[in-house]
């Protein structure tokens, strides 16, 4: 690597401005801009990818392993450690370290002061970066869009690449896609543009990365001591699309800003702050421009929400109920803690239920008291444009939900389609008005503690039950999902519902859950392994068929992990570790 500090540059030679102030928390000499490890390409480069992967823009990848590397590790090292003991039967709670933090009523978030398009945030969509994607989010009407590089996109190089090809060229009005043609040639397919190259009356850009705990093995980073890893995913994803695009993100009237998913505690939240700061630095770009919005979508993060808000709040809008990732949290926490923490079906587990009322009124009343936004989770209905009575079904439940997030003081949700936008934006607009959000609605009437966060039981207090059909369709949209995943989608419409690697996980743990509780459907049948293989042998003998499906590869990936002695940490690492690396 050259020994050269990555600031922009004037033709002159001159920066184009002076650096970004020094930030709290780390020490930044001239010579933290200058990368001492390397970043080497071992995954193949299509034609047009060399845009992306320049050699300036793998140097900085180098530059945030360097600094960062160490402690993302120690922090996934202390993930696994706490995961462990929660199972073991010591319950998650509010830290006593950090109650000053709490009681500390003075301090608040930046919010969406200085951060151009993120003061309405009333109706978000989300959906991955490929280019067919990409230019459906930016044409929605959509307030702003959740560019998906993480739970609704399968990484494989393809798509990580692709992606952030798809998102250059549209920040900066230029990207087009032709679909293929239906006829094999003779028909040309069916062509997407922009409506506008002006970003500002697109919605605006919220990029979210891979999680801390994922990685990418198609760069490999080696340090100092030479040893050789592969890259971080975070990093990757986070690196590539600020060092492409901040700059041009500012000119054009909007920002870098983030979502950030699978936190678990505020030390994460530091480290992204430390690396914000970083990339600020050595990029000249003005320190407080990111701003992040984190998904508060793990049980343990759900009790370090202000102190999570804390750590980013000079680069904080907000917080975001994961609702599905945090369902999928409280299963992987207390999966051998017996009976009293065993979920219904999934479809039975409502926004409705005590635990997960606890969970969301918490994060709007955190967030409101420190000036930030609390956006809702996801709807997982979708309508179906050739049966209007699925369509209409769906438009009821969104409906029902998006009327509740409003009413219970969110400041804007999440849909999943196109379609559903006019339903949500109607739910919030009556609450809103002319407003751009209620951030000053102070919900001083939540109170919510550690029993609250944890009762768990009581999803199976009103009557919610463990079926048979329920343990079938956890099998089945488990394996379609996995197939889906293997195909390089991510988001994937599966029985009128969107599901992402997120809702996979639910299907999968679920059934690890209730086969090792010795749990028992409502007509009295336990779930066993032998009842579990059974069922998944018959998917795959009545399954229609296609070419290139992989459900047989999906199949094994499922078996290993839901019907396993150990419980995989996550679905997604087992299937890339197996398929992409």
């Amino acid at each position: 690597m050259t020994t050269t500090a990555y600031l922009p540059r004037t033709q002159s030679g001159r920066s184009t401005g002076s650096p970004a102030t020094p930030p709290r928390g780390i020490a930044l000499a001239d010579s933290a801009t200058v990368a001492e490890g390397t970043i080497d390409v071992v995954g193949p480069i299509a034609p047009g990818d060399e845009e992306i992967l320049t050699p300036q823009a793998l140097e900085f990848l180098a530059l945030l392993h360097d600094h960062f590397a160490d402690t993302r590790c120690e922090l996934l090292l202390s993930r696994q450690r706490r995961t462990r003991q929660i199972a073991d039967g010591t319950d998650p709670d509010f830290l006593p370290t950090t109650r000053p933090v709490r009681h500390d009523p003075s301090w608040r978030v930046a919010g969406s002061t200085g951060a151009p398009g993120l003061s309405d945030r009333r109706v978000e969509i989300t959906g991955p970066t490929d280019p067919k994607m990409t230019i459906n989010a930016l044409n929605s009407g959509a307030k702003v869009w959740l560019a998906d590089a993480e739970d609704a996109s399968s990484p494989t190089w393809a798509n990580v690449i692709g992606g952030q090809r798809a998102l250059r060229s549209a920040i900066r009005g230029e990207l087009s896609f032709d679909g293929p043609s239906p006829d094999g040639g003779r028909t040309p397919g069916k062509h997407y543009a922009l409506r506008t190259s002006e970003l500002t009356e697109m919605p605006t850009i919220v990029f979210r990365p891979r999680g801390w705990h994922l990685f990418e093995s198609h760069l490999a980073y080696t340090g100092t001591d030479g040893s050789t890893q592969p890259a971080s995913g975070s990093l990757v994803d986070f690196g590539l699309y600020f060092f492409h695009n901040a700059r041009e993100l500012i000119t054009r009237g909007r920002g870098p800003y983030f979502y950030l998913p699978k936190l678990e505690s505020h030390r994460e939240a530091r480290l992204w702050n430390e690396v914000f700061e970083l990339a600020q630095h050595a990029l000249d770009i003005p320190r407080g421009t990111v701003r992040a919005t984190v998904l508060i979508e793990t049980l343990p993060a759900a009790f370090e929400m202000e102190e999570i808000l804390y750590e980013l709040r000079d680069h904080c809008a907000g917080l975001n109920a994961g609702r599905w990732d945090y369902l999928f949290s409280v299963i992987k926490c207390f999966r051998s803690r017996g009976d009293s923490y065993v979920l219904p079906d999934r479809a039975q587990v409502t926004m409705t239920a005590p635990f997960m009322r606890a969970y969301t009124e918490l994060l709007v009343a955190t967030c409101h008291r420190r000036g930030a936004h609390a956006i809702g989770g996801m709807s997982a209905f979708i309508p179906d444009r050739r049966n209007p009575e699925v369509t209409e079904q769906a438009f009821a439940k969104v409906r029902a939900d998006k009327e509740r997030e409003a009413g219970d003081g969110f400041d804007g949700s999440w849909v999943a389609h196109p379609d559903l936008i006019p339903i949500a934006r109607e739910a919030f607009d009556a609450v809103l008005g002319e407003r751009e959000n209620q951030v000053d609605r102070q919900r001083d009437d939540v109170s919510v503690g550690q029993a609250e966060l944890l009762d768990i039981a009581s999803a199976r207090r009103e009557g919610a039950t463990i079926t048979e059909s329920g343990l079938r369709t956890n099998i089945s949209v488990g394996v379609r999902y996995i197939a889906s995943w293997l195909r390089g989608t991510g988001a994937a419409a599966l029985d009128n519902l969107m599901e992402d690697a997120a809702t996979a996980e639910i299907s999968r743990s679920q059934i690890w859950q209730w086969m090792h509780s010795g749990t028992r459907t409502e007509d009295g049948t336990v779930i066993t392994r032998e009842r579990c293989e059974s069922m998944l042998q018959e998917f795959l003998r009545t399954t229609p068929r296609t070419p290139g499906d992989r459900l047989d590869e999906a199949v094994t990936i499922f078996r290993e992990v839901s019907l396993g002695d150990e419980f995989p940490p996550f679905l997604t690492t087992s299937a890339y570790a197996r398929y992409f690396s």
